[in-house]
C-alpha cells in the first residue's frame, strides 16, 4: 500500500555517515585521553542525550559543550556517501505525491549539507531535527511531530531507520510500517527493536513506490 508519508532518518539511513561520525567521536575522545570502546551508544541518538544519561569518562561535564567539541573534530570537507536507493526513494516519493519528512537526531546545518549532497533537498517537505523536540530518539516525539505537521496519521506512514533507538521511536509513535536498514546494525537487532521489515538498503522501497 502507498504510505501517507515517508518519515526517514538521515544518518545511516539516507547517507552512510556513521564512519565519519564515529571518527569524530574517536578523535575527540583520544584528544581527552578517554578510552571509549563502544561508540554504537551514540548511533541514532542525540549526542547531548547520551552524554547526559550514559556512564562514561564524560560524567559531570556539560553535554552541550561535549557535543560541540565532537562536532569540531568532524572533517569540514567530508561528505557522506549515499545509502543505495536513497536518492531514488525520495524522487519516487515525489513522483507518487507522497510527502517526505526527515526525522533526525542531527542539527539543521548537517541536514542541509547531507541531504543537499544527495540533490533532493527540494523534494523534502519537512525536517524535524534535534532542536525541534524536547526528547530525542528512542522517544517518539520526533515522529509524532512530523506526522502532525504533515497532517497525517502515523499509522498510515512508513519510517526507515538504521538504529534500534530510531526503530523504537517510530514504533512507539505508532508508525504503521517501520523498515530497518542494516547499514549500522544487523537484522536481528533491528527486528528485536520492532522493525516490521529489514532491508540492506533503500532500493527495494524505491522500486515499490515506482510501481
Amino acid at each position: 500500500m502507498r504510505p501517507a508519508a515517508l518519515l526517514l532518518d538521515l544518518d545511516g539511513t539516507l547517507v552512510d555517515s556513521e564512519p565519519l561520525q564515529r571518527a569524530a567521536y574517536a578523535s575527540y575522545f583520544a584528544s581527552r585521553g578517554w578510552d571509549v570502546a563502544d561508540l554504537t551508544i551514540f548511533t541514532g541518538r542525540r549526542a547531548t542525550d547520551v552524554f547526559a544519561v550514559e556512564p562514561g569518562p564524560w560524567a559531570g561535564e556539560d553535554p552541550l559543550v561535549l557535543h560541540e567539541a565532537v562536532v569540531a573534530h568532524f572533517p569540514e570537507d567530508s561528505l557522506p556517501d549515499e545509502v543505495p536507493g536513497a536518492r531514488d526513494l525520495v524522487l519516487a516519493a515525489a513522483g507518487a505525491a507522497v510527502p517526505v519528512a526527515v526525522v533526525t537526531s542531527a542539527g539543521a546545518q548537517w541536514v542541509a549539507r547531507a541531504v543537499g549532497a544527495l540533490g533532493v533537498l527540494e523534494h523534502v517537505a519537512l525536517v524535524v531535527t534535534a532542536a525541534d523536540v524536547t526528547d530525542g530518539k528512542p522517544h517518539p516525539a520526533g515522529y509524532l511531530l512530523a506526522a502532525e505537521r504533515l497532517g497525517v496519521s502515523p499509522a498510515g506512514c512508513l519510517a526507515a531507520e538504521d538504529s534500534p533507538a530510531g526503530v523504537r521511536a517510530a514504533v512507539s509513535a505508532g508508525v504503521g510500517q517501520v523498515v530497518g536498514v542494516t547499514t549500522t546494525h544487523d537484522d536481528a537487532v533491528l527486528a528485536a527493536a520492532g522493525a516490521t521489515e529489514v532491508l540492506p538498503d533503500l532500493r527495494v522501497l524505491a522500486a515499490r513506490l515506482r510501481r
